[in-house]
């Protein structure tokens, strides 16, 4: 038997159907992909919507910050 239980995802209704239609919006895009090449677009697109998300949420890490981390000076 399947499981029914309601999953919290933390997505409303409505972003849902905003991904959908993103999602067929890329696919579109795309000339003949291959999955391989759809899951690329798909994580490019997370990736930059969740860093768009952290900038607007005051997220940010300076670039100063970024290169001390990573023993880079100039």
């Amino acid at each position: 038997m399947f499981n029914t239980r309601k999953i919290d995802t933390g997505i409303n209704p409505m972003q849902t159907a905003d991904i959908k239609n993103a999602a067929h919006q890329l696919i579109d895009q795309l000339d003949h992909p291959t999955w391989a090449e759809l899951a690329y677009e798909v994580a490019v697109k997370a990736s930059i919507e969740q860093g768009l998300s952290e900038a607007k949420a005051g997220e940010l890490i300076s670039q100063e910050d970024i290169e001390k981390e990573f023993g880079i000076s100039q």
